[in-house]
């Protein structure tokens, strides 16, 4: 308690305020939840029937798209955000910037809107249009850029510094490298996942852009047993699958149109992660997979949840059967709407004949 009480003497009034009921609401009933920062993390654990099914293991699903902001990105943002208040990095009213593909940019505008922060994004233009229109929605300023390398100086990400470093009470979360992201996944979804299996878990597979969840999420299963299989899912153009199979950071295919995942390099947040083995998930893979999770699970998400869940069932089929994977659903497939469910896009990409015939039908 005199961690807490001397935090809250260095945040901002409004801050204070938020986060005075987010502790007092521990005496509250858990069925309750106190606003929006109460809305991050506690997501539900969802077993798979039929992809269980077929691989002889338990493949379950984080439910991610549960939390207030709709991702698993809501997390790293309440943390950027928390910490930089708590360390007196970010005073009240002030502005955070961020580089992103949009989900994190979505959840820092709901947290800013939460305790009453500006919030200014920089984001790649080949980005849904969803994602753009939610967060000018949410009240964010939103700066489409084009999209070029990390070495480029005119990349997303270093306009943002550049833009936080010309204003008065601005923060650059800089999410790729600032490790509060993966403390995140390590103080809440690490934990959460442990409980909710009850320790019984084999391996836990994800995606990754900025390396967060994944890390953290592995750092912390390592800590309880260091024989939990600690996964990476890589998509097509990324060059992790490749460092961590052959220590080379080269790229393995030209690209993918999943959004948010997949790296050029080994951010801060990445580096030392427990990484035990990489698996090469292709477009076709993740877009099947997206539409199954839909029409024969129910589950409305985007392609970055279907590379997760194909990545966990090629981990299920390598581990053998009687094993448990767990990954997650980040997001809802909402924010791809106008891609992803759209016929003459997939055909676009040479991928419409990666969703299964029958479901064809209902793209439109």
């Amino acid at each position: 308690m005199y961690i807490q009480t001397r935090a809250l003497r260095l945040m901002s009034s409004r801050w204070k305020r938020v986060m005075t009921q987010h502790i007092l609401n521990g005496r509250l009933s858990q069925d309750v939840r106190s606003g929006f920062l109460e809305m991050v993390g506690k997501t539900p654990l969802i077993r798979l029937p039929k992809v269980s099914q077929e691989t002889g293991c338990e493949i379950l699903v984080k439910a991610e798209f549960s939390n207030g902001g709709g991702s698993v990105k809501d997390r790293a943002a309440l943390y950027l955000v928390k910490k930089a208040m708590e360390e007196g990095l970010l005073k009240e009213g002030g502005m955070v910037v961020e580089g992103t593909a949009g989900n994190t940019g979505i959840g820092l505008a709901h947290v800013c809107n939460a305790v009453g922060l500006k919030c200014v994004i920089f984001m790649p233009d080949t980005q849904s249009q969803e994602k753009i229109d939610l967060l000018r929605t949410l009240g964010a300023t939103v700066y489409p850029v084009p999209a070029v390398p990390f070495s480029d100086p005119n990349n997303y990400n270093h306009q943002a510094k550049r833009f936080a470093e010309s204003q008065e009470n601005a923060y650059w979360t800089n999410q790729f490298d600032n490790t509060f992201n993966r403390l995140a996944h390590i103080e809440t979804t690490g934990p959460e996942i442990w409980a909710q299996t009850g320790g019984k878990l084999d391996a836990i597979v994800f995606g990754t852009g900025t390396g967060g969840t994944l890390a953290g999420v592995g750092m912390y299963m390592k800590q309880k047993r260091s024989d939990i299989q600690v996964v990476l899912a890589d998509p097509e153009g990324s060059v992790l699958y490749n460092y961590i199979k052959h220590g080379k950071l080269e790229r393995k295919g030209s690209g993918s149109i999943t959004e948010g995942i997949g790296q050029g390099r080994i951010t801060d947040n990445l580096n030392g992660a427990p990484i035990d083995d990489a698996v090469h998930v292709t477009d076709k893979e993740a877009v099947e997979m997206t539409f199954r999770l839909l029409h024969e699970h129910g589950f409305f998400v985007g392609a970055s949840s279907g590379l997760n869940v194909a990545g966990a069932v090629q981990v299920a089929k390598n581990l053998g059967p009687n094993h448990t994977i767990v990954t997650c659903l980040c997001d809802t497939g909402q924010r791809y709407y106008g891609r992803l469910f759209r016929k003459e896009w997939l055909k676009s990409k040479g991928l419409l004949d990666s969703v299964p015939e029958p479901y064809q039908e209902y793209l439109h």
